[in-house]
């Protein structure tokens, strides 16, 4: 997993990997409690499927699968957390290719592959994405704030016809924060829900 961050590092990219011998004690714990491990990938100024393939060893195992944060895929000149970052659709394609051969070819079971959004300009061509035999591609709309917020950004940004729709939650950031059966009420088409 790379992690955007405020100082670039050795190689100016502005992610910093966690170490694996972390990912693995997270891997081992998935395993033992019978649950998904999402390795939620922050690369900025790395493109997306350079940063996957980093982690082509735990993506690997059946019981990790991938996120991509386009907030944190910036350009040159760009920083993380200081800029919207984006992806287009065409690198999505390329890593989520990537991806399900990997499954493929190891005769993995579906993977979950998650791709974050709160603005139109994060993927601004989502519908060019294709879907992927061997993934489970969710559209994740993460936005923060009040219920009434929450709810106009999933409206901007969600393609339910192309993706399974998937909502976060935040603990700390979303005031009131929505409870799961407001959720599910609001958002009937959601069938991934995450709390940060």
């Amino acid at each position: 997993m790379a992690d955007g961050a405020d100082f670039p590092g050795t190689d100016g990219d502005h992610a910093h990997d966690v170490l694996h011998s972390r990912v693995q004690s997270y891997i081992d714990a998935a395993r033992r409690h019978g649950v998904l491990l999402l390795l939620d990938l922050q690369p900025g100024r790395t493109d997306f499927l350079a940063t996957a393939k980093r982690w082509e060893w735990a993506l690997e195992d059946p019981w990790v699968g991938l996120a991509l944060d386009p907030e944190w895929r910036v350009g040159p000149g760009e920083f993380p957390g200081q800029t919207i970052g984006s992806v287009s659709a065409r690198e999505i394609n390329r890593t989520a290719g990537w991806l399900a051969r990997l499954t493929r070819d190891n005769g993995l079971p579906e993977k979950l592959f998650v791709i974050h959004q709160f603005t139109d300009g994060m993927v601004p061509d989502i519908r060019k994405v294709r879907r992927r035999e061997g993934l489970a591609m969710v559209q994740h709309v993460d936005g923060f704030g009040s219920p009434a917020d929450k709810l106009a950004t999933y409206r901007n940004v969600a393609v339910p016809r192309k993706f399974t729709m998937g909502f976060k939650v935040f603990y700390d950031e979303d005031v009131p924060r929505m409870r799961p059966k407001q959720v599910r009420r609001a958002l009937p088409d959601v069938r991934f829900v995450s709390f940060q």
